[in-house]
């Protein structure tokens, strides 16, 4: 959270301008830049009308924590009200979300989304957003979890009058979601006085923040559920849009019998999969035809078999980018593309047979196959020559086809701890965004740790595992790699740094010995004590991460310098220019360096380049310090 105070005390604080610059000041400690005069003026307008409501309900010693952060995510609620129930006298919160919206009209007939006059874009109704909040803050913090009864939230749409945002009052009015306007501000306040009585919120508000976040909901350990039975994952804003969209989209497909296309974006972390999945879900419990297709293999073998455990049909959901070459057109009602940036020019290879030779772009292929082709993608997470899946790409062929084309970009990100400084730290460490390293500041988030050789870190890594946290470890691929074992043999140890020496992951679909196939290398408790590439390691998470930074990139005087040479990946043939090969290695790590959910270590196999990292990160980085 940026600031925390009672009721009496932030509008005093709003009152003489001081609050306003605490909370300046500590944006820009946590995120790493300032916020936006949009932002700032939201806090001076919003703020001191919340504190004032409380003020008026004789709820002035309510803890109001402001800009509060959903863990393990990016997403913040407004506020959150902590104090004791007039009734009970155990701790109550109120999850607040503030709008100065004047007007808005419903999107779609859809109660779940609405459209401000000042948005381009539909955006969740209010009472929807703020009951996701309620949902994942009970899902994720402990204190709430073991009592959901004890949370209450409300949309607060301070300048609105009843006849220009009617409409939005036909969502869903729950305990978690209810919506207010100032026009009726009376109905506001009596609500605040039946959540909160007028004692100190304090030791509320102290055992909601020291509540323990619950373990992240891995992709992949609750995917069965979440495909065969119920939803398991809470959407949250452009999620719920991106959701709502598409379900929209196949509903006005089926009535009007025509097609249009949904792109959603966004980078890593964002939720795209989760999105994708919890479509797949509902569409399926629907009886709505759909498949997930992705370009790739270790993700889509691990849907298979761990979504599809106990059912053969759900395996068949599954597919492969390159398997709609034959397929009849809008054949299926939905056809969700996950991981779209892995797309390529063309699904024929020299197995293709000619008759399959159509020369259609495999863009086309995956339109023409749904009457709802949607397609989930993250332009900077090409790490292949031939991955070429762009927004552009899908809007042309959609274009071309003359179909209706939807976007929604998603901006809050989930996985290293939800931390957009760590994701910032790591763009620009590499190069891959604005003027160069910058030093590591903590926020709290997300650990970074460096290690002084690859024992330190793997023994750390093992130590995490001891406590029930996930670990992986992580390379560029600068060695060699054994793919041919003969039965019966172990896997060879391929990654050697001077005495300690460990095999990679298992290449293809059959276990070595304890050893998980590839697909299953980053989910697997067996893949650890393995070193994992990109190719295994991208579009899965973990708790811990550790990644060796090979000699393919290296610290030279004050930039990074990239040698091909000292790469060992197939891929990058005579005929893939030096910048090409300059951008997909960093690209490599950049993956690499964004699996983890709780904390990262890294190791340099070079001196000066482990030398630059601590540096940059001090002794933040210290083991000592876990």
């Amino acid at each position: 959270m940026l600031f925390r105070d009672s009721a009496a005390t932030v509008a005093a604080e709003a009152l003489s301008g001081a609050l306003f610059f605490r909370l300046t000041e500590q944006f820009a400690h946590v995120h790493g830049h300032k916020p936006g005069a949009s932002e700032v003026r939201s806090w001076e307008r919003s703020i001191p009308v919340l504190a004032g409501a409380l003020n008026d309900a004789g709820l002035g010693q309510v803890e109001m924590l402001l800009e509060y952060g959903l863990p393990l995510s990016s997403k913040r609620a407004d506020a959150v009200l902590a104090g004791v129930h007039p009734e009970t006298g155990l701790p109550s919160y109120v999850v607040v979300e503030l709008k100065q919206w004047r007007k808005a009209e419903l999107d779609d007939d859809d109660p779940s989304l609405c459209r401000p006059p000042a948005y381009k874009q539909a955006v969740l109704n209010p009472a929807d957003q703020v009951r996701g909040y309620c949902e994942y803050l009970i899902s994720f913090n402990g204190t709430l979890a073991a009592h959901p009864e004890r949370v209450s939230g409300a949309a607060y749409l301070h300048n609105a009058d009843q006849s220009d945002v009617a409409r939005l009052f036909e969502t869903e009015q729950n305990q978690y979601g209810q919506l207010f306007i100032g026009a009726r501000r009376g109905e506001f306040i009596d609500f605040l006085r039946t959540k909160l009585g007028p004692g100190s919120g304090a030791s509320a508000a102290d055992e909601l923040v020291s509540g323990k976040v619950g373990p992240s909901r891995q992709l992949m350990a609750v995917a069965a559920e979440e495909v065969r039975e119920r939803e398991q994952f809470v959407l949250l804003d452009e999620q719920r849009i991106a959701y709502r969209k598409v379900l929209n989209a196949v509903r006005r497909a089926k009535r009007s019998d025509h097609k249009e296309v949904v792109i959603v974006t966004g980078g890593p972390g964002t939720g795209k999969s989760v999105i994708a999945l919890s479509l797949l879900g509902e569409l399926y419990r629907q009886g709505t035809t759909t498949l997930h297709a992705t370009g790739s293999s270790a993700f889509t073998k691990t849907m298979r078999k761990i979504a599809g455990a106990r059912k053969r049909e759900v395996q068949e959901l599954f597919k492969y980018f390159n398997g709609f070459m034959t397929a009849e057109r809008n054949n299926l009602d939905v056809l969700i593309c996950d991981e779209a940036h892995r797309m390529r020019k063309t699904s024929a290879n020299r197995y293709t047979s000619a008759a399959n030779r159509t020369g259609k772009a495999q863009v086309e292929e995956l339109i023409d196959a749904a009457r709802v082709p949607v397609f989930l993608l993250d332009e900077h997470q090409v790490v292949r020559p031939g991955e070429m899946g762009t927004v552009a790409e899908i809007k042309a062929a959609a274009a071309k086809k003359g179909l209706t084309c939807q976007e929604v970009s998603l901006d809050t990100q989930f996985r290293c701890g939800g931390s957009d400084a760590y994701l910032r730290w790591v763009v620009r460490l590499l190069g891959l965004e604005g003027n160069g390293p910058v030093a590591w500041e903590p926020d709290g988030k997300m650990r970074l740790l460096l290690a002084d050789s690859p024992a330190e870190m793997e023994a750390f890594l093992d130590s995490r595992r001891a406590q029930g946290y996930s670990a992986r470890m992580s390379a560029g691929y600068c060695w060699k790699w054994t793919k041919k074992i003969s039965p019966g043999q172990a896997l060879p140890a391929d990654v050697v740094i001077g005495e300690w020496e460990r095999p990679w992951n298992v290449f293809g679909e059959r276990a070595v010995g304890d050893a998980p196939p590839a697909a299953l290398w980053a989910t697997d408790p067996a893949g650890f004590g393995q070193v994992g590439c990109v190719y295994t390691a991208q579009g899965f998470e973990y708790d811990w991460s550790g990644v060796i930074i090979g000699p393919d990139l290296v610290w030279r005087g004050d930039e990074w310098v990239t040698d091909r040479t000292a790469s060992k990946d197939p891929i990058f043939q005579k005929s893939t220019s030096d910048a090409d090969v300059t951008r997909l290695i960093r690209n490599t790590y950049k993956v690499l360096l964004t699996r983890g959910m709780i904390g990262t270590v890294v190791y340099s196999t070079d001196p000066e380049t482990r030398e630059h990292l601590r540096e940059l990160t001090g002794a933040a980085s210290s083991f000592a310090t876990v």
